[in-house]
């Protein structure tokens, strides 16, 4: 059951429900709500409430207070550490390297420099997903300013190496390294640390909407996206909103105490359905098999991707083509990237997992697509 719908859920890489215990933190911390940047004792508790919150995120990620932004996103973290590193640095160089694997809040905020004037490079991508180190190496310039890499693919679900890219980039000082932890944090350990700025939001882990943190190690300088307003850093104008950083920090306490658990379980039903779906002629799994577990990317022949959902859907299964905010009826840009197949690419879609997932669940998946891939041969 999803909400007050008979439909059965498979997008949680596009949002969680948020945790009974979560809704119960922001109801507390919504109690306090005076401005937290008021000089007086109502706005010094809504501060000090703040403050508890960010220190606990940092605590749980093991990196500094003073390093964490309070956003609206991901997408504004994404933009505010593109944008601001880029516009910082930009009499040392124009040069930026990227990858095709990238959420669009991060691709977006790219093509926006390159209009501006910055030239950028890409990544090779080899066949498991991850990144071609050499080719990294090979299109490295002293004037590079800015590396963007995601650590977790939304579509495939790849796992990047951040610690070995930040290695690399040791020898080019003068070049940011930018990593969009949204599909990482929660799903699989990360040391964000390694990175100069770091982007995730918390309702991709059973958090709410409409909060974000941005990562900004304690030395980095930001070009502000939203000047004037007093607040908890230079880097973010605006009154921020003290129920959202206390349920940020609740989700993020829950998602990491109960890690293990939750990522046990996944990856057993991962491992069903992928054992399932190899059975069903005319699938094709595309994500590499060290991939988080959370995220099966599929293609299937001779039906494209938006053709696939809306098949399920009409059967009560709710599942994705490509991330939320991709551009409708386009190929999979991940899954181009891997397999240099544009039908493949165009006949992609996402199922995402969660520890909510029940074993019943996936068989009426299974059921789903056993039943429209047969009709579809027929026809």
């Amino acid at each position: 059951m999803y909400g007050g719908l008979n439909m059965i859920y498979f997008d949680y890489t596009a949002d969680t429900p948020p945790d009974q215990r979560v809704l119960e933190e922001y109801i507390r911390a919504a109690q306090i709500f005076a401005n937290p940047n008021s000089k007086h004792s109502a706005g010094a508790e809504a501060a000090n409430e703040i403050s508890r919150s960010i220190s606990l995120m940092a605590k749980l990620l093991d990196v500094r207070p003073g390093e964490m932004i309070l956003t609206s996103g991901a997408s504004e973290a994404n933009n505010l550490a593109v944008k601001g590193l880029t516009f910082t640095d930009r009499r040392r160089g124009k040069h930026i390297v990227s990858t095709f694997l990238e959420h669009s809040s991060v691709s977006g905020a790219l093509t926006f420099l390159q209009e501006q004037g910055w030239e950028i490079d890409i990544v090779n991508v080899e066949p498991d997903g991850t990144i071609d180190l050499e080719h990294l190496r090979s299109l490295l310039r002293e004037d590079t300013v800015l590396c963007a890499v995601c650590a977790v693919d939304s579509e495939l679900g790849t796992v990047q190496p951040i610690g070995q890219i930040a290695e690399i980039l040791k020898d080019y000082p003068d070049c940011r390294f930018h990593v969009d932890a949204t599909q990482a944090v929660g799903k699989t350990k990360i040391d964000i640390s390694c990175a100069d700025t770091a982007s995730f939001a918390p309702h991709k882990f059973y958090g709410l909407k409409g909060s974000g943190i941005l990562y900004k190690r304690e030395e980095i300088v930001l070009e502000p996206l939203i000047h004037g307003g007093a607040s908890t850093t230079i880097y973010r104008s605006g009154t921020p909103d003290t129920a959202s950083a206390a349920a940020a920090a609740k989700a993020l306490e829950i998602a990491e105490c109960e890690f293990e658990e939750r990522l046990a379980y996944v990856t057993n039903i991962n491992r069903i359905l992928r054992d399932e779906i190899q059975k069903i002629p005319g699938l094709v799994i595309n994500s590499p098999a060290h991939a988080v577990p959370h995220i099966l990317n599929v293609s299937s022949t001779g039906i494209k991707g938006s053709q696939m959902q809306a098949l399920l859907n009409e059967k009560g299964i709710c599942i994705s083509v490509k991330s939320a905010c991709s551009v409708p009826n386009t190929p999979s840009r991940p899954v181009m990237a891997i397999t240099h197949d544009r039908r493949r690419a165009l006949s992609s879609w996402r199922i995402s997992l969660s520890h909510l997932t029940t074993e019943q669940d996936i068989e009426a998946l299974i059921k789903a697509l056993q039943e429209i891939t047969e009709h579809e041969v027929e026809k």
